[in-house]
């Protein structure tokens, strides 16, 4: 009988591999700011079961009949007002993807040994670039191991637990399977709590007026979800307990507070909206707000911030309002991601 012959190794498919990917993630952005832009990117939002815990036999109806009807056009028309119509995006998305090149460029320059290894990219949970065709590029690339970087400083369920689902689930559907790492939350990280004070003394020395009081605004989220085991308040509060060290203030001075409630359910308080009026009445002239749960502004501190609660303020008998800026791609906010970046790749590789 005869021998069957060995097989070439020239028979069988080459594929690329060796590099490592780093994928930053963020939140999300519509791709307009029409109707069906913003309907379709708050049905992908509104419907993730870590965002909004309802009962589907509940939520569904409110969702698809109120919600996905009337929401859209005032989102849409908030979303105008702070839309890069140069670029035709939102902040975010602008951010995001400046936030990795920069970051793309600190390797090159400070590891030449480890550049021709790294690929960097971004993805958005919700919208594009999607995380699962990222994930694809980074692997079609010659990645076979990926960082994914969640850009929120405090976990929870509804962001970093959500982002990492979403890669996870594109994952499944992935015959070779690249091995992965999730950078942790920095809440506490000292490289992160000094930039949030180096950009907030920058930006406080480039005022025309000395805040008498300073809000700590962080996304607030249902007060169940911490009951359920949520670490999220905790962390926003080890953040703010931290700041208020690093910049010699009182908590008292530093307020901390939470925003962006949806809803009739009880949310984490106080509230941003209600103290910034409270505030006001109460005879409080000069107020800034800093929003450090942020990686990039977005519409949550450029329009709920920096257009909402200064109308609030203003129209409560406040005079001077200033919405502080998010790290963003800021000298400071890159030294954040480098760090984090840097520490989560010990093992793979040095940068």
């Amino acid at each position: 009988m005869p021998s069957t012959p060995a097989a070439s190794a020239d028979a069988f498919p080459v594929f690329e591999s060796g590099r490592i990917g780093v994928l930053l993630l963020n939140l999300g952005t519509p791709e307009a700011t029409d109707y069906w832009s913003m309907r379709r990117y708050l049905k992908e939002f509104l419907s993730d079961r870590r965002v909004i815990e309802t009962s589907r036999l509940i939520w569904w109806p409110v969702l698809n009949l109120i919600v996905l009807t009337k929401r859209p056009g005032p989102k849409g028309r908030d979303y105008d007002t702070i839309w890069n119509r140069e670029r035709n995006e939102s902040p975010l998305k602008t951010i995001t993807r400046a936030q990795a090149e920069k970051l793309s460029r600190i390797i090159d320059e400070t590891a030449p040994d480890a550049r021709e290894r790294i690929t960097v990219d971004w993805a958005m949970r919700y919208g594009f670039p999607s995380v699962k065709d990222r994930l694809q590029a980074l692997q079609d690339a010659g990645c076979d191991r990926i960082l994914l970087v969640p850009l929120y400083p405090q976990y929870a369920a509804a962001t970093t637990a959500t982002a990492c689902d979403k890669a996870f689930e594109a994952l499944m559907q992935m015959r070779w399977q690249p091995t992965i790492r999730v950078s942790p939350p920095y809440y506490d990280d000292p490289v992160y709590i000094e930039a949030l004070a180096a950009g907030l003394r920058r930006s406080l020395a480039g005022l025309d007026f000395e805040p008498e009081k300073i809000l700590v605004s962080f996304h607030g989220v249902p007060k169940s979800y911490i009951l359920k085991g949520d670490p999220y308040r905790s962390q926003c509060q080890r953040s703010h307990a931290l700041l208020c060290e690093a910049m010699g203030m009182a908590p008292d001075r530093l307020m901390l507070t939470f925003q962006s409630r949806f809803g009739n359910e009880e949310w984490l308080t106080p509230y941003t909206d209600e103290t910034v009026i409270a505030l006001a009445k109460s005879g409080i002239k000069r107020l800034a707000i800093i929003t450090p749960g942020f990686s990039a502004d977005c519409l949550e501190t450029l329009e709920e911030i920096g257009g909402e609660n200064r109308e609030y303020f203003e129209e409560n008998g406040g005079e001077h309002f200033a919405a502080i800026p998010c790290l963003n791609d800021s000298p400071e906010g890159m030294d954040v991601v480098a760090h984090v970046v840097r520490r989560e790749l010990r093992g793979w590789i040095d940068v």
